[in-house]
């Protein structure tokens, strides 16, 4: 399968899993994926892949798919099954650092022990992507993204105490990021 082909494959099956039951959720992937288009000129021949994994990084939230309640998870068995690049599968497992959310939820080991981390720029490119995109696909910063959030869930439950532990981390991330694309 070349690059392009994995990239159309990836939106075709986010639109029928979350298109319909999930509008807004499908509306902020539309959003990660065009924010990893915008990250061609530092990707490289790895554009493509970020690109099929931004469309695809919430495809766990799909109530057909959704077992353990835990998306990156759920969407990487998923993923997994249908036999998409393993590359794909391992970004959307620990996408916008999934491992912290994991360990909130007693699913780590799990999570860490099918799933192997996928490359530092990688890893660093989707959390910006997914972590400057808001809710309705729209652009916003690392600092506002992770406030909705919070603002969303509350700052006591598993994701507002994910999301507030992972903050420094999403942070930096995006500030690499836009580094790169500083330097291009």
């Amino acid at each position: 399968m070349t690059s392009v082909e994995l990239t159309e494959d990836a939106y075709a099956l986010a639109e029928e899993m979350l298109a319909e039951p999930l509008p807004r959720r499908w509306a902020h992937s539309l959003g990660v994926a065009e924010r990893a288009r915008s990250l061609r000129p530092v990707l490289g021949t790895d554009a493509e892949l970020l690109e099929a994994a931004a469309i695809l990084h919430d495809v766990g939230y799909s109530p057909g798919i959704a077992h353990t309640g835990f998306h990156p998870l759920d969407g990487a068995r998923f993923l997994r099954e249908r036999g998409f690049d393993e590359h794909v599968v391992r970004l959307v497992a620990h996408h916008s650092c999934a491992l912290l959310e994991a360990e909130e939820r007693g699913l780590r080991a799990e999570l860490a022990d099918s799933f192997p981390t996928e490359q530092p720029h990688l890893m660093d490119a989707l959390i910006y992507c997914d972590m400057t995109t808001t809710p309705h696909g729209k652009p916003t910063t690392s600092d506002e993204r992770v406030s909705e959030i919070v603002g969303r869930y509350g700052p006591d439950t598993i994701v507002g105490r994910f999301i507030q532990r992972a903050a420094p981390e999403i942070h930096s991330a995006v500030s690499r990021v836009r580094g790169q694309l500083a330097s291009a």
